[in-house]
């Protein structure tokens, strides 16, 4: 499922066309993708004017000027891709299961951007703009990993008396929102973090962050700000709005690498595999502690 940096790739991708755009027409090729569309969806979209394009977690949210945002999210393999509409001549490359293009959006500057889903997890919905963060989707979503609130104060709160490993407390979107399994493993290593290690073994008796804590907030950062930069990890189905794919998976430290040498410490055949809660968790027992 594309994370956080793979989500703002496609927003950055998409702004420069979409934001103050007007949608002329919306073309919706089935009834559903993983939930029914709203009903009056196509009318509650046209001639509507694109005042902004955010990210929520893993959400792109479109902010109508009827007070109303058009919340996509890209499931599995959702993705986009931006074309030209009056020369009938792809702006960029075109992904060649284009049988799978359930959405395109036609807008006011002569472009089309079009959603193409083969596995259909993914979805869309209309909510009032000002209602969505009590919505049932973003509520119980915590900080926003990229902002200023995730400090490690902020972690020793979190973490205090928590037995539950510290890879499962960043893969809780309740706390940080947005985090996956790719870019945990990724700061862990960073930050000299193994894995096994409980939440509250990183803060001291007086709930303070340890020195390995205080680490861990801007390594998150630096993972997903050096993720973002590539364009994300192509894992799968995800590709850029441009067609192309991300990189940051040629920058791996230790995710998919099992077995291999540890680029930190140097030890040879030091990264490891193991499973937590259903998931691959990669790191060095070396230098992670």
């Amino acid at each position: 499922m594309p994370e956080l940096p793979e989500v703002e790739t496609v927003r950055r991708g998409l702004a420069p066309a979409m934001i103050n755009r007007q949608i002329v027409q919306v073309e919706v090729r089935r009834k559903d993708l993983r939930f029914p569309f709203p009903s009056n969806f196509t009318h509650s979209l046209i001639g509507r004017e694109i005042l902004a394009l955010r990210r929520r977690a893993k959400y792109l949210l479109v902010d109508l000027d009827d007070q109303m945002s058009l919340i996509m999210h890209l499931g599995m393999s959702g993705s986009f891709r931006i074309e030209e509409e009056t020369l009938g001549n792809f702006i960029h490359v075109r992904n060649r299961l284009f049988a799978h293009d359930h959405v395109t959006f036609h807008l006011s500057n002569g472009q089309r951007v079009i959603y193409n889903d083969p596995r259909r997890f993914g979805f869309m919905l209309l909510i009032p703009t000002v209602e969505i963060m009590t919505h049932g989707y973003f509520s119980h979503l915590g900080v926003e990993p990229l902002s200023n609130l995730l400090n490690a104060e902020f972690l020793a709160r979190g973490f205090h008396h928590r037995k539950t490993s510290v890879k499962s407390l960043l893969l809780d979107q309740h706390l940080i929102a947005g985090i996956g399994n790719i870019y945990a493993c990724e700061a862990l290593h960073e930050a000299k973090i193994s894995p096994l290690r409980q939440g509250r073994d990183l803060v001291t008796q007086q709930g303070r962050p340890s020195a390995a804590l205080k680490r861990l907030p801007k390594t998150i950062k630096n993972v997903l700000e050096k993720a973002i930069s590539a364009g994300g990890s192509s894992l799968r189905d995800h590709r850029q709005t441009d067609g192309a794919m991300g990189y940051f998976q040629h920058q791996f430290k230790v995710y998919g690498r099992e077995n291999e040498s540890c680029y930190t410490c140097g030890a040879k055949k030091n990264i490891s595999r193991i499973d937590q809660s259903g998931r691959s968790t990669f790191y060095c027992p070396g230098c992670q502690k």
